[in-house]
């Protein structure tokens, strides 16, 4: 099958990923653009792992303040190298997700830092709900229940405010594969008047 460049700007600007390897997932999928951008985003995933243990000596602070002056939010985008934290691609990813941290107010950025009280208050609200389900449904029906309770408030794990499709983690997946480099969330804050 052949890939057009139509086919290739469509999944680049859907991605962001380079044109090489969105030809190489195109042909991967047979030329099916929904394959093709699960294939890229398996291979995100990947190149993240791949990453996850580099040393971050570099980053970006991404700054949003809404047009009102009620609400600000800053991100600190943790990168390997200078080079990377200076590129503009970087630097607005470092706004688009500080835009989304004033818009929603995590209060974690990933699943780690959720405290063991929390977690086991959860729990005891939702025993109650799955008593009388079957033994070995019981756990997956925790944690199913516990997964939709947290994801709103856990940054990495929620829809992007611009592009609900995407996760502010596969974003920052997506950013590991694009620069070649670990990329990580290390610190958030949003301020408001009410």
């Amino acid at each position: 099958m052949e890939i057009t460049s139509a086919q290739l700007k469509e999944l680049r600007e859907k991605t962001g990923i380079s044109v090489m390897q969105c030809k190489t997932a195109l042909e991967e999928a047979g030329g099916d653009m929904d394959k093709a951008v699960i294939i890229l985003k398996k291979k995100r995933s990947e190149a993240a792992d791949k990453k996850s243990d580099r040393v971050l000596g570099a980053g970006a602070v991404g700054v949003y303040v809404h047009n009102t002056n009620e609400v600000a939010a800053m991100v600190l985008l943790a990168c390997e190298t200078d080079f990377v934290s200076k590129n503009e691609e970087f630097v607005a990813l470092a706004k688009d997700i500080a835009m989304h941290v004033a818009a929603t107010n995590p209060g974690y950025i990933n699943r780690d830092e959720l405290p063991e009280e929390v977690v086991k208050k959860a729990k005891e609200v939702f025993a109650t709900e799955i008593e009388g389900k079957p033994a070995e449904m019981q756990e997956k029906i925790m944690e199913g229940k516990l997964a939709s309770y947290f994801k709103d408030q856990i940054l990495l794990e929620q829809d992007f405010i611009k592009n609900p499709e995407t996760t502010i983690g596969e974003m920052v997946k997506g950013a590991v594969h694009k620069f070649g480099e670990n990329v990580s969330v290390a610190k958030i804050a949003q301020v408001s008047v009410k």
